[in-house]
């Protein structure tokens, strides 16, 4: 295995834009070797993704997804309910899943798993994400924001769900990461 390298030594940061829901900044440092460098980072707020999970009598497992218009990528997608506080609110993570699940679907979940911490795009961006398991699941009315009022809300079966990655309704990183986080804690003996 190869010796791990030093970390580089931050000599300048400044912001050069920001907003709301992000800033950008411009750092200077100074590599191990003693080599000048140059980085962007995108620093968002991490956010809570929810895998709220239904269980349909004689179908198998099934999920709340959530369609909606991402302007970056110029189309529409499916994806599993996320989202980050607004601003000057806040909480643990737990309580924005919960918040993020009611707000997108209506949907209220007794019993709640921590899946994991991930990193959503580490070499630009320091956001990152919690993935929770939600089950135990009562439906109700949702309360979206108004950005979300194109929002649509469906209970996809896991098979349709792997078809719709597979076909690329499904194309959110974050969305396809929790999923495999969901099968790697379904894999494992229970204690």
């Amino acid at each position: 295995m190869d010796a791990i390298p030093g970390r580089p030594e931050t000599t300048g940061s400044t912001v050069v834009y920001r907003n709301p829901w992000m800033s950008v900044r411009e750092d200077t440092f100074r590599r191990p070797d003693g080599s000048a460098g140059v980085y962007g980072v995108v620093d968002k707020q991490d956010f809570s993704i929810v895998i709220a999970e239904a269980d349909i009598a004689g179908s198998g497992p099934a999920f709340h997804l959530v369609e909606q218009y991402r302007y970056p990528l110029s189309r529409r997608a499916w994806e599993f309910p996320m989202g980050t506080w607004p601003a000057g609110a806040g909480g643990s993570p737990l309580e924005l899943a919960r918040a993020e699940l009611r707000e997108e679907t209506g949907v209220r979940a007794e019993e709640w798993r921590h899946l994991g911490h991930l990193n959503e795009a580490g070499g630009f961006c320091s956001q990152g994400f919690d993935v929770f398991h939600a089950t135990g699941l009562t439906a109700g009315v949702h309360a979206r924001e108004a950005s979300e009022a194109d929002m649509v809300h469906a209970l996809v079966g896991e098979d349709e769900f792997g078809a719709m990655i597979d076909d690329g309704r499904v194309v959110d990183a974050a969305t396809i990461a929790a999923y495999l986080l969901l099968l790697r804690h379904r894999a494992r003996p229970s204690t």
